[in-house]
């Protein structure tokens, strides 16, 4: 019995995540494996903006070739800039990922 090999293919939204195993073929391309695996069709929102790569964190370009253990991400659009919103925090006094406890500060 020969053991099939598989890639990850990933999307998340705030609330949910979907990872999808796709078994690897010679030559398999990134966006191979997003086709694949069907969360296109699945997430039809996913068309509203280009579709962005990425692995482990970082961009990728569709073409990427594909190797044993990789996960593929489908990146949404950030809703705001980072950097922005760290000044804004830093205006307010507030630092990032802090939570607002509700107790004023002393």
């Amino acid at each position: 019995m020969v053991d099939v090999v598989m890639v990850s293919v990933i999307y998340a939204t705030p609330n949910e995540q979907w990872i999808v195993s796709v078994p690897l073929s010679e030559n398999m391309t990134a966006l191979d494996a997003v086709k694949f695996s069907k969360l296109l069709s699945k997430h039809p929102e996913i068309e509203n903006y280009p579709l962005v790569l990425g692995l482990f964190g970082k961009k990728i370009n569709h073409d990427y070739l594909l190797r044993v253990g990789d996960r593929i991400e489908i990146c949404r659009p950030l809703i705001s800039d980072p950097r922005e919103m760290r000044r804004k925090f830093i205006a307010l006094g507030k630092v990032m990922g802090q939570q607002d406890d509700g107790f004023e500060k002393t």
